[in-house]
This record gives structure tokens, sequence and C-alpha cells, in this order.
């Protein structure tokens, strides 16, 4: 059986670019490791932040798209995305939301104390102590090493058909079910961050794609040639998985499970330090080879965005 490590990154739709820079640099101290375009729609940021060297399972990627729609959380989404935080840090991190003013609240879930608020588009997440995964070696502000993000501890998932998610994540992303409690199933992948997916249980009402909103999950594949085993595979499940997509710093293939969540299967190669070093990833604007033609019209559409310390 094919075995996913857990999540590779995570996509979600916001408003203002600058906003979406502000809260996830600004206040939760994430690295900004690429600034690009959304391939299908250059016009648009394809804005990256993750730990210190870009790992996989600690990548959100945003499409900020100033002045649209205001999406409807609910089933076919990732509906809260979860970070793991350093054992012992979750009253530091309750005093940084409230130093700039994020209302959160506190939950517990199969035992777990977690931090929930939602970023300035209404987007849900949560911080969750973990002793998996390693430090994120970053320091912006007054967030360092010891008690910055450390990646994704994984996501809470909203299906339209529960059963068949649980399957999907079970029969064809090679997931283990460890827990159930409150409506909620728990399923575990190998990888030790992004390897924790809790799902309701009961069917969820289809969402509305918009501001706020998650538009897809991506899980880790190994490299190209595990790729395209995941491809082969994923497809003798019987889901119409997409052709394999160069998506510059990962190959890419897509696939919408029937609880209407959009899948994708990304490679960790080969990386995002082999357009720009480690030491100055996310400072200059990178575009694929299709759009260099176009790099001065972009630069002077796309609006200006800086990386700045807020404390």
């Amino acid at each position: 059986m094919k075995k996913t490590a857990g999540i590779h990154h995570i996509t979600a739709i916001v408003g203002h670019p600058q906003e979406n820079i502000d809260f996830y640099a600004g206040i939760l101290g994430l690295r900004l490791i690429k600034k690009t375009v959304n391939f299908d729609d250059p016009d648009t940021y394809h804005l990256y932040f993750g730990d210190d060297a870009a790992k996989p399972g600690t990548i959100i990627t945003f499409f900020p798209w100033t002045g649209a729609a205001q999406g409807k959380i609910g089933g076919g989404q990732v509906g809260v995305t979860t970070y793991a935080i350093p054992i012992g840090t979750l009253t530091y991190w309750e005093n940084r939301l409230a130093k700039f003013t994020i209302q959160y609240e506190k939950t517990i879930r199969f035992d777990e104390t977690y931090l929930q608020f939602e970023d300035y588009h209404g987007l849900q997440l949560e911080l969750v102590e973990r002793a998996a995964g390693q430090l994120n070696n970053w320091t912006f502000g007054e967030v360092t090493p010891d008690v910055a993000i450390k990646g994704f501890g994984g996501a809470l998932l909203y299906s339209t058909d529960p059963a068949s998610t649980i399957e999907t994540l079970q029969e064809t992303m090679g997931l283990e079910k460890v827990s159930e409690e409150n409506g909620l199933v728990r399923l575990k992948a190998y990888g030790d961050l992004g390897n924790i997916i809790d799902i309701k249980k009961e069917a969820v009402a289809l969402g509305q794609m918009g501001v706020g909103t998650v538009h897809h999950i991506a899980w880790r594949a190994k490299d190209e040639a595990d790729h395209v085993d995941w491809q082969d595979h994923v497809y003798k499940q019987g889901y119409d998985v997409t052709e394999i997509k160069d998506r510059n710093y990962f190959n890419a293939i897509y696939f919408r499970e029937y609880g209407d969540i959009l899948f994708e299967i990304a490679t960790d190669t080969p990386g995002f330090t082999h357009d720009e070093p480690y030491e100055t990833m996310g400072h200059e604007l990178k575009l694929p080879a299709q759009y260099e033609n176009i790099r001065e019209q972009l630069t002077k559409t796309l609006i200006p965005i800086e990386v700045k310390e807020l404390d």
C-alpha cells in the first residue's frame, strides 16, 4: 500500500497581500520563503510561508485576491489548519495573540489543548503543543526558535461524505485510524509534521470558495519516481486524477475525493532553494520561465509588498 508521510502544503485564498504577510510573518513569525505568481493567473501573487528551510510539512501558500468575495467555510474544505508549537509554549502564544488583539479560544480535543483563532481574512487556525518535529530555526521579531511554529500539526477536515473521505485517507493515502471521540475521527500518517488529520463524522454542507477558505490540501510524495507511482495508484483507486503539473518547486497531481475536498499530491523535490539560495529565499519576485518575458509588466501590476517586523 502507498503511504504518504503527511501534508506537503496547504493553499488558501485571502485578501490583501500585505495584510497576509503582516499576519503570517509579522505576528506568527513564519518565514516568507517564496514570492511568486499564480501560474494560472499571473497578475496575482502566490506567496509561500514556512519554516526557515521551507521543509515539506511546514508550508502554507496563499492566493491573495484583493476585493474578492468572502468565502464560506464548509464541506469539501479544510475547516481548520493546525500548527504545531514546541511543548511548553502555549502561554507564550496566548500572550502574543493578545498583544496583537487577536481573539482566541482554548479547546480540548483528543486530550490535547488547542488555541483557536482566525487570521485577518477569516481563515481558521489553531496551535497545539507537540513534541514531534524539528524546531524551526528562524527568528523574526520576538518569535525565536524556542517558541516558533514548527510546521503543521495537521488539519480538521469538513466533508460532504465523511465515510468516503475517511476511506480515501486510509485506503488511498495510507493513513491509519488511531482514535475516535465526540463525533470526530483521528487518522495519522507516518511523518513527524502534518501527520494528524481529524474529520467530523457528520456530513457538512458544501462550503463556498472565497477569501478565508482553503483551496486544497497537498500530500507528500518523496520524489518524481514516487510521484508517478502515486498517479498510477490514485487512478487505479478509481479517481479522476490530473496529469503531472510542473509547479517549479514541486510536481503536482490533483483529484477530488468523494467528500468534495480537493487533494493534491506534491513531490518533496526539487524544493525551494533551486532558484534562490537559502539565505535570501523570499526576497525577490521569482517567475516561472513562461512569464519572464512579462516581468516588467507584472512588477507594475502586482501590489508592492514588504516583510516587516511588527514588534
